[in-house]
């Protein structure tokens, strides 16, 4: 893996695969809030401070995207699954061997690096049962490792406390939760449990999650990005023994019941907020990738509420996140 190779593998059956070299690792982020300084809510963008963040995280979010898209292609029969594998946990070996994302200058990179972590270990858990490199795959799983080590060092000593209860800690538990599922860590099965349930026992008796609906007209865009890797979590946590999904109450059914009951027209959250949400004031647009979480939380909802879900999540598939591994309905679905 030190140097990254040319595969053409021809098998019978099997197309030729060429494997890519890595995009130049980032090692270094640092970058502010995307919003208004005087935005106690974060709810007024600062155009300036949001095109300088989408900057500084391309590159990860590119190569992010380029690798969920090939991992995805495992589910095709044709795939020349070993190849694919090794070249993607190569590609990952070339930012583990750079340290990449290990030098965070700013409080908001280390605010939101968590979904950046946590979607490099989704496309692990596609890849590492048909690598044939073990050496390799252990590179990388040091290397996130390491990351999600230091994520845990800011979230318990030097996060603000409101981030601590809203969507960017459950992305670093999902993170956890991940690593956890590719390592068989005890400790970072523990937190991510502990970090999951910290944010999901906030929920109100609605189910509206209070450090999001903080967020004025965004405050519904936020529940969703919340219970995305929330409901993640909760399932790959479930298939390792530890259930969260009757926590305080069902917190996590609630909060979810609450944003999809509020998805049609936003009245629930607004009012809350006092304000118009974006998804209906013409700002922002409710897409697939908003809910693509439902097809994992398939797997877990009770019964009687799957008919209702089934027909949302349908009325959206493919449901795709690069974030949550790609294409939802192909890594979830039976």
């Amino acid at each position: 893996m030190r140097v990254l190779w040319l595969a053409l593998l021809l098998a019978s059956g099997q197309a030729a695969f060429a494997c890519d070299p890595a995009p130049e690792p980032v090692i270094s982020l640092s970058y502010g809030s995307r919003y208004e300084d005087d935005s106690k809510t974060r709810s007024k963008i600062d155009a300036k401070a949001d095109a300088d963040v989408d900057d500084a995280v391309r590159p990860v979010d590119d190569f992010l995207r380029a690798l969920t898209t090939q991992a995805n292609s495992l589910a095709d029969p044709a795939t020349d699954a070993p190849a694919v594998a090794d070249c993607l946990i190569a590609q990952l070996g070339t930012w583990a061997e750079a340290g990449a994302l290990s030098d965070l200058q700013s409080e908001t990179s280390n605010l939101t690096v968590g979904s950046r972590l946590a979607g490099f270990g989704l496309v692990m858990l596609q890849v590492a049962p048909h690598a044939t490199r073990p050496e390799d795959t252990a590179v990388v799983l040091d290397w996130l490792t390491g990351l999600m080590r230091a994520q845990q060092r800011f979230w318990e000593a030097e996060a603000p406390n409101g981030a601590r209860r809203g969507n960017l800690r459950a992305w670093a538990a999902l993170g956890g939760s991940t690593l956890a599922a590719l390592t068989d860590d005890p400790a970072l099965r523990a937190w991510a449990a502990w970090s999951a349930s910290y944010v999901l026992c906030t929920a109100e008796a609605d189910g509206s999650l209070p450090q999001e609906m903080s967020r004025g007209k965004f405050a519904l865009k936020y529940q969703l990005h919340a219970i995305a890797p929330l409901v993640v979590s909760v399932v790959l946590l479930d298939r390792q023994g530890v259930s969260l999904t009757s926590i305080c109450d069902q917190a996590l059914a609630r909060s979810i019941g609450f944003a999809l009951a509020d998805i049609d027209n936003g009245t629930a959250s607004e009012a809350i907020t006092g304000k118009r949400q974006s998804f209906f004031d013409g700002t922002d647009e409710l897409e697939p990738f908003h809910l693509a979480w439902l097809e994992a939380w398939l797997l877990l909802a009770p019964a009687a509420d799957r008919p209702g879900l089934e027909a949302v999540a349908d009325s959206y598939r493919p449901l795709t996140y690069s974030k949550l591994g790609g294409n939802q309905t192909l890594l979830w679905r039976p």
